[in-house]
């Protein structure tokens, strides 16, 4: 495993290393000693599996209100996804701003994501799987997001017309959160 920091500080690439033979690979996308070593150990509590079946979708931004606001190690395991994330912590010298990764069962990703962002992804392929683990547990009344298209925040995302859920048709807008919440 290998770990590189990310323009925002406290999200971290990590770069999975698999054992290649005749039969197919073996690869170790977890290890709670590297973690560890690298100051991200987490009690994971939850994992999660994702599946859209079509290129285009847009799942995001979510985040959980305090005190059930969470961690995430995002991992792609089939076709590709573009992961975004958004600088929500109090004091953050980059609050309000949005970075991104691919993330895809060839490059063998995953993306650390501290408490105090909102999260989300947009599909690359048709077909699209992603696990992820979370440090905490899901509250639906702390449930809340910010929309994909926010015209503050100008993420770049590779769609016009993304397929959303309802839910996030109607996700708050950053000016909204700020004005609501403030921070998380």
């Amino acid at each position: 495993m290998e770990i590189r920091e990310k323009r925002i500080k406290g999200v971290y690439e990590i770069i999975l290393s698999p054992n290649i033979d005749k039969r197919g690979f073996f690869m170790r996308t977890y290890d709670r000693n590297f973690f560890q070593l690298n100051g991200l150990d987490r009690e994971w509590l939850q994992e999660n599996h994702s599946r859209s079946e079509k290129k285009g979708i847009i799942r995001g931004m979510h985040f959980q209100l305090a005190p059930f606001t969470e961690g995430k190690l995002v991992r792609c395991i089939k076709g590709a996804i573009l992961d975004v994330f958004i600088d929500l912590r109090q004091n953050s010298e980059s609050f309000g701003q949005w970075d991104s990764i691919e993330l895809s069962e060839l490059n063998k990703k995953e993306i650390f994501i501290p408490r105090g962002f909102a999260h989300g992804f947009c599909t690359l392929t048709d077909i699209s799987e992603v696990v992820y683990k979370v440090d905490n547990i899901y509250s639906k009344d702390h449930e809340r997001g910010i929309i994909w298209n926010d015209g503050d925040l100008k993420i770049n995302w590779p769609v016009l017309q993304p397929i959303l859920s309802d839910k996030d048709m109607n996700n708050l807008t950053f000016r909204e959160f700020c004005s609501q919440y403030g921070y998380l």
